[in-house]
């Protein structure tokens, strides 16, 4: 194997944001294409096990990865056409999303200042369908491009081949694992409507006494509140929020209520409710509390962080047992948001 191309046990502590360690081994990094032609046509390709990494901003380590990890580091930003009613922009799969959307906004293009601050890359994003303060990416998602690992040939997904869901997309589901994503699209409105809706940002802009919200202004106030409320991975490691809001029937949402009076709801389009997991979490008694070097961040029970020294096992042992409180308290499932290998 090309030593240029390969590295051999290669320890990923620094390449996760909590901090956890383990190793790699094989590792690529894949900067360009070409780099991933060369590997795909090694006789050993198809015999290891792989693993797409972006920004390790949404993975749980919980031990030594033995096949080939690639680390997508895709580079490049471009708007690509101007419609009559959008703008459409491009960026490498390995951009940094916060960059990337400050990016957009200098440029006068809004549309995704509600998920600014979001840890990770442009090519993880449509991965999680990742969404905050009222928009998810789906809304601005125009198409990906990607690479199949078993053909070698390259593929566009639009938005109906994606299959985006809450904190979901079919690369998390039967495409998992298959398709390198390389390059994604977004359809940024010329028409824009600022989404204020959600009650924290809309909180905020009140306290800046910003009636009228410019797209730069939504995303000051969008990165002022996670500032407050969540952890900087370079100080104390975490992957911000650990578990989805579970969605609950009309019916379910009723008894809770009627036994939790003060129990937050979120309605959503399909008549479905979304609850709270942090304020869940915090019910339970488990905002602030650590079990081990593994602990529940004091400002926001909805993430996990590591105190120091923890290892993946730690941490989902807290995980598992945060899940065992709230299904006793509440009759609830937490699923897991991050990755876990």
């Amino acid at each position: 194997m090309p030593v240029d191309l390969l590295q051999r046990n290669v320890p990923l502590h620094g390449l996760n944001s909590f901090g956890l360690p383990a190793h790699a081994g094989w590792f690529a990094s894949i900067d360009t294409l070409a780099q991933l032609t060369a590997l795909m046509n090694l006789p050993e390709w198809a015999s290891l096990p792989r693993f797409i990494l972006g920004g390790g901003s949404n993975l749980v380590l919980t031990g030594d990865f033995a096949g080939l990890m690639l680390h997508v580091r895709i580079a490049g930003r471009e708007q690509i056409a101007e419609e009559m009613d959008a703008w459409i922009v491009r960026a490498g799969a390995g951009e940094n999303w916060h960059d990337f959307v400050c990016w957009t906004l200098a440029h006068g293009w809004p549309g995704l200042e509600n998920l600014a601050l979001i840890p990770g890359t442009v090519g993880a994003a449509p991965v999680q369908n990742i969404g905050a303060y009222g928009l998810e990416i789906a809304e601005r998602f125009e198409y990906l491009e990607a690479v199949d690992l078993e053909t070698g040939k390259i593929v566009r997904f639009d938005h109906a081949a994606s299959q985006f869901g809450y904190r979901d997309s079919v690369f998390k589901r039967e495409a998992a694992g298959r398709y390198l994503i390389t390059a994604v699209a977004f359809r940024l409105p010329k028409r824009w409507r600022p989404v204020t809706c959600y009650a924290d940002l809309a909180q905020e802009l009140e306290t800046r006494q910003i009636a009228s919200p410019t797209a730069r202004q939504i995303a000051d106030a969008v990165m002022a509140i996670r500032l407050r409320k969540l952890p900087d991975p370079a100080r104390i490691g975490n992957v911000g929020s650990f578990f989805k809001n579970p969605l609950v029937d009309a019916a379910t949402f009723a008894h809770l209520a009627d036994r939790y009076p003060g129990l937050p709801r979120y309605l959503q389009p399909n008549g479905t409710i979304k609850l709270a997991a942090g304020w869940l979490i915090e019910r339970c008694g488990w905002k602030g509390r650590n079990l081990g070097p593994a602990g529940v961040y004091e400002h926001q029970a909805l993430v996990l962080v590591n105190r120091g020294g923890a290892n993946g096992v730690d941490v989902l042992r807290l995980a598992r047992a945060i899940q065992a409180s709230v299904q006793t308290e509440f009759g609830i499932e937490l699923e897991l948001e991050p990755v876990v290998l």
